[in-house]
């Protein structure tokens, strides 16, 4: 009985302490007065978006990194100007949030603090 009591314990353990996916939770801020349209994050391997985002309001998305390169974000202003933001480099493992934030005076990116080496 103490046996196999001490084997489920190990596999729990196991599965507890193993399966621990590396994400970014990263959050976009519309700190403008207009509607942000068009808006697209580009990471290493892969992208993601949303038609529109409201003056005021976030999106969230989840992501793994798969390889390295820096992170973007693009989108089309209310007076349909097309903007570019360069942010951080991110590489394979990294985990943590990522804010990118849309002001008035442009993109800040707060990026992932204690980054895996």
């Amino acid at each position: 009985m103490r046996l196999l009591r001490a084997a489920a314990f190990l596999v729990f353990l196991i599965a507890a302490l193993g399966c621990h996916s590396h994400y970014v939770a990263a959050t976009i801020s519309n700190h403008t007065a207009q509607p942000i349209d068009l808006l697209e994050v580009d990471y290493p391997s892969a992208s993601f978006g949303t038609q529109s985002l409201a003056p005021g309001a976030d999106f969230h998305y989840r992501f793994k990194v798969l390889g390295s390169g820096n992170i973007s974000i693009t989108y089309t202003t209310s007076s349909f100007h097309n903007k570019k933001s360069e942010g951080p480099f991110l590489k394979e493992g990294d985990e943590g949030p990522l804010q990118i934030v849309i002001a008035p005076d442009g993109v800040r990116w707060i990026p992932i603090q204690g980054k895996r080496p």
